[in-house]
């Protein structure tokens, strides 16, 4: 991989970051100058076309367009009176010099589509096929009618995409703080042609070669964000995390929201239209008495920690450092004056950074939670979003510390994918608006905004109380969220603490543990996106874009390369207590994680699920590198574990590891580990871990590793590096656990298992029984209390208690499994006549039960 070797300009205190890769000036021999149009070849797929009446070029780098200088594509140039054509492998560009502007007469395109389709591009052309991208907020979004305001993406089914460029503005290259500036040409057309057909994974990856990678944020940011709206003080908070951690919830970050600083009660304007104490940098000393020692309080909880700003009034007369700002800044406060906010202002910038905020963050602010809802565009600056560039400001000043970079803020527009992460607003809590999201979140990874942070639960009540299954799908879905971060408003009626909610909590916990089981997964996708520009979650359409239910489905999503995720985003039926979902499966077999069941693919399915059980699907044969129990990401845990999905005969992944906290990765500094797994026979797998490649800063020397084969029995032997050891078996789980000591990481480790019964037999017996059995122990209480109530000396036939006690038996004899599965599966086949014979239950009480066991559904597993 490309080493990217940082800079540092030390001017007054400041050090900026910049990158080599941000050469806005492109490699001569792809640049095409005929008359008044210069033509630059960037990629085989994607071209720059501008033209200038003065025959002036723009060689500065734009707000959105950073990087030119590309390997120069292979193309060939033919010239002939006014016409040139430019040709690559890809497309082929024609442009007649005629005295004018770029219109549909001189200027055409020819597109390589897919299966050799062609296509046409000439100016004016409508691009009605456009997969859209983000938008700036969902503030008071319900269900899906924001969909139709999402801004055009860089991909289309027309087989290409246009990036008008001609009104952005420049950066002026300085060397200490790269600077917004005007373009000078008003008049000049300045385009980027994307036409990669549907190869979107490519067109990505090209986009952030000229755009700028996705940055990796730091591991932590991937853990439990606890954010509310809700005047806290030092102690409430103390007792809430308290709280949380007695309920044995993981937290990483800790947000919070306005009420830090004084706010004078937020009842009438301030001087610059506001509302009064909306803006504020002095802590509240009514809520936090020593805001110091509360920050080394946070610290000692290894929480981070973030702060609401709302920056719009400037800086207030009010303020503790307003006459220290004024006089760094220059400004008269004989008048006692407001301190009109200027971000556009190089020196407003830096001294905003140097003498308000640095002073907390050496207290032990992490990063900072920018809330800007005030006038779009910069008041002294023509056509500068203020959103955008407070996200280019936040984050290039965070680029000046020994830290990995993270602000949280709305999109303000392309580009803006090189400052993540994003806080997409006040929605309204409904089903609808869940509904929503997964469609939303996947198709801004269509323009690189891949780190959109949503409110789990929605911001604004819907007419009532929290409804609890809502918030538990809510947060569910937020498992398979970029970001996982509950909040609402200030609103008394809604809750977001989760052990309030008695009958969803367990479920609500275990979600969220879920998602710190994944997080070596997730940490690893989210690099993978620094790299190739694919985001955590993208659409279907990525890696199927020749199956129209790639599109038609927007309700999941693939999450990372090997996981496919639909969420349920309906109510619980009464009848039968479960949630209907169709979901498409594309080609393969796909394990449905929750239940054990092998799918296969290349179809449309119906499937059900109950209150803790979430659709996500994992491509057969995958290794996926999860984590241990832990608190927080901050942890390094000693054992790794490995998680073997079955379904094929061969895998492979990698273990990838960095220092998590800085921007060394982009050195290069990082390890990655290979993991192999071959059935060698019918009943042997050997499974190799290679050495770790690659070295970071505070990277282990030894490792230790858990390795879990899921819907296996357990193996008559195992043998690591020639040494005989034992497996364990976790019969809950139906699943083999193989415990491997510290090692050094320099080793190769070469496991060997031998089973006494074929994979496919095992894939077979296993199919669907871990997700039934935990059903099952749900439903013989609630029978049991059914009969009870009926007769106090009544009981349940026997195959039923039989049923249930299945994964105990195999905790006291696990090398019964195989045989145990056996009876299950006999058993389960006759199970609905059994509890339709209960003598003291009626029919009508007992289907709901069949109808939840999907007793009459067996033949679909």
């Amino acid at each position: 991989m490309k080493l990217h070797v940082l800079f540092f300009f030390l001017i007054s205190g400041w050090s900026i970051a910049v990158f080599p890769q941000q050469n806005p000036v492109a490699n001569p021999a792809s640049t095409i100058v005929w008359g008044n149009a210069r033509f630059t070849v960037l990629t085989p797929e994607m071209i720059r076309m501008e033209y200038s009446q003065s025959g002036k070029f723009e060689d500065k780098a734009s707000l959105v367009f950073i990087n030119r200088n590309l390997p120069v594509p292979k193309f060939t140039k033919r010239e002939k009176g006014k016409e040139i054509i430019l040709k690559t492998d890809k497309l082929l560009l024609k442009y007649t010099n005629d005295g004018n502007p770029f219109h549909a007469e001189n200027l055409f395109v020819r597109i390589e589509g897919s299966k050799h389709k062609k296509i046409l591009w000439t100016p004016g052309t409508k691009d009605t096929l456009n997969l859209k991208g983000t938008l700036r907020t969902l503030d008071h979004a319900r269900g899906w009618d924001y969909e139709k305001h999402l801004e055009q993406g860089i991909l289309s089914r027309s087989g290409w995409a246009l990036v008008d460029d001609s009104k952005t503005n420049l950066f002026d290259g300085s060397v200490d703080w790269n600077w917004v500036t005007q373009r000078t040409d008003s008049t000049a057309i300045d385009w980027y042609l994307f036409a990669y057909g549907n190869d979107y994974k490519k067109a990505l990856n090209d986009y952030t070669k000229v755009a700028g990678k996705i940055p990796l944020p730091p591991k932590f940011a991937f853990g439990y964000w606890w954010s509310r709206y809700w005047t806290y003080n030092d102690n409430e908070f103390r007792e809430l995390i308290k709280d949380i951690k007695g309920f044995g919830i993981p937290i990483d970050v800790l947000v919070i929201d306005m009420d830090w600083h004084y706010t004078y009660g937020l009842n009438e304007r301030d001087p610059m239209g506001e509302l009064k104490g909306w803006t504020g940098y002095t802590w509240n000393k009514d809520l936090f008495p020593e805001p110091q020692k509360f920050m080394a309080w946070t610290n000692k909880q290894h929480l981070k920690t973030a702060l609401n700003l709302h920056p719009a009034s400037g800086i207030s007369n009010m303020e503790k450092h307003y006459e220290e700002f004024a006089g760094v800044y220059g400004f008269d406060t004989s008048k006692k004056e407001y301190i009109p906010f200027n971000m556009s202002d190089k020196k407003w910038a830096k001294t905003y950074f140097d003498v308000i905020l640095k002073p907390m963050e050496e207290w032990g602010v992490d990063f900072w939670w920018l809330d800007w809802q005030q006038y779009l565009e910069d008041k002294n600056f023509k056509n500068l979003s203020n959103t955008w560039w407070l996200n280019y400001t936040f984050f290039t000043n965070m680029e000046k510390k020994e830290q990995r970079p993270l602000l949280f803020h709305r999109w303000g527009g392309m580009g803006n994918h090189r400052y993540q992460v994003g806080f997409s607003g006040d929605t309204y809590s409904s089903w609808e608006s869940l509904d929503f999201l997964p469609y939303f979140t996947s198709t801004a990874s269509n323009v690189g905004y891949g780190y959109w942070s949503h409110d789990i639960g929605g911001h604004f009540s819907n007419n009532g109380p929290t409804d609890g299954e809502l918030y538990l799908r809510w947060i569910q879905y937020g498992v398979f969220s970029p970001i996982l971060r509950t909040h609402s408003s200030k609103i008394s009626e809604i809750e977001r603490r989760f052990w309030m909610f008695p009958q969803y909590f367990h479920d609500m916990r275990g979600a969220i543990k879920l998602r710190y089981t994944l997080a070596p997964y997730i940490y690893h996708t989210a690099f993978q996106a620094y790299k190739t520009g694919i985001s955590v979650c993208r659409p279907m359409y990525y890696d199927y874009p020749e199956k129209e239910k790639a599109y038609t489905y927007k309700g999941q999503y693939m999450f990372g390369d090997d996981i496919l995720v639909s969420p349920v985003t309906t109510p619980l039926s009464k009848l039968n207590w479960l949630a209907s979902k169709k979901i498409w499966l594309p080609e393969g077999d796909w394990f449905e994680y929750h239940s054990g069941t092998l799918l296969q693919g290349n179809r449309e399915v119906e499937r059900f699920y109950s209150q803790e059980e979430i659709p996500f699907f994992i491509k057969a044969g995958s290794i996926i590198h999860m984590n241990p129990e832990v608190k927080n990401l901050q942890e390094k845990p000693a054992v790794q574990v490995i998680s073997f999905i079955p379904g094929t005969s061969r895998a492979k992944t990698e273990l990838y590891g960095d220092d998590e906290a800085t921007n060394e990765y982009q050195k290069g500094s990082f390890s990655t580990r290979t993991v192999i797994r071959e059935n060698t026979s019918d009943r042997t797998m050997k499974i190799t871990i290679n050495p770790a490649t690659g070295y970071y800063n505070g990277m282990p020397q030894k490792q230790a590793f858990e390795l879990k084969l899921l819907n296996s029995t357990l193996p008559q032997a195992v043998i690591i590096n020639g040494k005989t050891v034992k497996a364990n078996y976790l019969s809950r789980e139906l699943t083999v656990s193989v415990e491997i000591p510290e090692m050094p990481v320099t080793e190769k480790i070469d496991i060997e298992m031998i089973f006494d019964t074929s994979f496919a037999d095992q894939l077979k017996i296993f199919n669907g029984n871990k997700g039934f059995l935990k059903r099952v122990v749900q439903a013989t209480e609630k029978l049991k209390f059914e009969v009870a109530s009926k007769n106090m000396i009544g009981t349940l036939p026997d195959p039923v208690y039989e049923v249930g006690n299945i994964t105990n038996r195999i905790f006291y004899y696990p090398e019964k499994t195989y045989t145990l599965m056996e009876r299950l599966n006999t058993l389960k086949s006759s199970m609905a006549g059994v509890l339709l014979s209960i003598p003291t239950l009626p029919p009508e009480s007992v289907r709901p039960v069949i109808e939840y066991l999907e007793l009459n559904n067996l033949n679909d597993k």
